[in-house]
């Protein structure tokens, strides 16, 4: 049986840092940026854990301007 991958890649420069994604991640590999900020002064969401996305692109669903995308990978 063949296992899907994600990969996130978030927008950082868009991200207002709302912590929807964070909140909708059932994997919890979402957190806001600890110390860093955007150019536009928020801090940012980033991916805390790698290669565990599933790609259920939840977080990319509940993101109010799109600045996520979920790319999906069958490994066999």
């Amino acid at each position: 049986m063949a296992k899907i991958r994600g990969a996130i890649v978030i927008d950082r420069d868009r991200c207002k840092g709302c912590n929807l994604c964070v909140v909708a991640c059932p994997l919890n590999l979402l957190a806001l940026a600890e110390k860093e900020v955007n150019k536009k002064g928020y801090r940012f969401a980033q991916q805390t854990i790698d290669n565990v996305c599933n790609g259920c692109a939840s977080c990319a669903i509940v993101c109010p301007d799109g600045c996520i995308t979920v790319y999906k990978k069958k490994e066999i």
